[in-house]
């Protein structure tokens, strides 16, 4: 089976050698690779493949060859437990999901009170009680249109209007090495140089003017070092749907770092509501009042989000709505209060643009902040500096 895979690959013009590929087989022998179809494909493809542009050829025809096949013949199969987790989670049709009932805030609240005080012991499977797997509105890795999490991890359909848990969320690293100099290009164009502070830079021009006057006896200028004056508030959602676009975020922040001299940086998650962070270990005990924010920063300062602004409309909306704690005015009044502080404003969202319109939440954020989002692409950052360079 594996000589076959081998020419496969042989004939989709990979230029892979019989030594990489008898390195292959003798860890197999060696129980390097563990025995599931994924384990096996990352390390056939640290074996047989030398250059990174080479990685979507090889995707392909790795697809191509072992399309349906979950483990390797000859190898005992070990079944992994978040497989067998998975497999407990109940599937259900798009015609059955689109039966659910959306219960509406009030009265999804009202029933969860009920289950918390009628319900005894646990339950799996179901569609009325606090569990795990099923289709009721309580519980955690089942299936509903909007529900309450409670423990547990998120199946992935990121539904829930509000976390029963607490969740650990990571600061972003600013340190971190770009890719492409792409973001810090875009960000330039949000630019208005200034020369203040100590004079710790020579002046060229003023030491060869300033020498010619004083009959070619040297006479030395010095002169503040020139930098970048625009103000920046930048305000960054962590953690839940942001966890598919660290990386690029993380990008983002490192390139703002290293542009703006004058940068503010805080953390929110999902909205912005009373209070923010800076520290996302010690989120719980150091929160910063957004009012103080608004009270220390100037009008001066550009303000930036970055959010995919994928939520439950009522994080927006509603009093109370927050996914984890009891916010006494909704984020959208948060959210109106900073664009009334900093007139130039900007929302850069890392999800595609082309799902904007399917997506209440983006559709809502988007008119709040007067059309002023943008997709975090080169082009979308290019525009949404210009927005911030112009006059408000």
């Amino acid at each position: 089976m594996l000589i076959d895979f081998f020419l496969h690959l042989k004939s989709r013009r990979l230029p892979v050698s019989t030594r990489e590929f008898l390195t292959l087989l003798e860890g197999l022998r060696e129980g390097v690779c563990e025995h599931s179809i994924d384990d096996f494909y990352i390390y056939a493809r640290a074996c047989l493949v030398k250059d990174e542009s080479l990685y979507d050829r090889f995707d392909q025809a790795f697809g191509e060859y072992f399309r349906g096949v979950n483990t390797l013949p000859g190898l005992d199969a070990d079944i992994p437990e978040d497989w067998l987790r998975a497999a407990m989670k109940k599937h259900l049709s798009p015609e059955e999901q689109a039966k659910l009932e959306k219960l509406g805030w009030d009265k999804l609240m009202e029933e969860f009170r009920k289950r918390l005080d009628e319900q005894k012991g646990r339950h799996q499977g179901g569609n009325k009680w606090i569990g795990t797997g099923g289709s009721s509105p309580f519980g955690n890795n089942g299936t509903h249109p909007e529900g309450i999490r409670v423990g547990g991890d998120s199946a992935g359909n990121r539904t829930a209007v509000k976390v029963w848990d607490k969740r650990e969320f990571r600061n972003l690293d600013d340190n971190v090495e770009l890719g492409t100099r792409n973001i810090k290009v875009a960000l330039r164009r949000l630019r208005r140089f200034a020369r203040d502070g100590a004079a710790e830079e020579l002046d060229l021009d003023g030491t060869i003017a300033a020498t010619a006057r004083n009959a070619g006896w040297l006479d030395l200028l010095m002169r503040p070092e020139r930098h970048n004056a625009v103000k920046v508030l930048l305000f960054l959602d962590v953690g839940g749907s942001m966890d598919d676009h660290v990386k690029v975020c993380e990008e983002l922040f490192s390139a703002c770092r290293t542009e703006f001299k004058h940068l503010e940086y805080f953390y929110f998650h999902n909205c912005v509501y009373e209070s923010v962070w800076r520290d996302s270990s010690r989120r719980h005990h150091e929160r910063i009042e957004l009012l103080d924010v608004i009270h220390r920063y100037g009008p001066d300062y550009k303000l930036v989000f970055v959010g995919d602004a994928t939520m439950s409309p009522y994080e927006i909306l509603h009093q109370h709505g927050s996914i984890e704690h009891m916010n006494a005015e909704p984020g959208a009044v948060w959210l109106r209060r900073l664009l009334d502080a900093y007139p130039a404003a900007a929302w850069l969202n890392p999800e595609p643009e082309r799902l904007w319109d399917y997506r209440k939440s983006i559709a809502l954020i988007h008119q709040i902040v007067g059309g002023r989002m943008f997709p975090m692409t080169l082009d979308g950052l290019t525009r949404a500096m210009q927005s911030l360079s112009k006059k408000h």
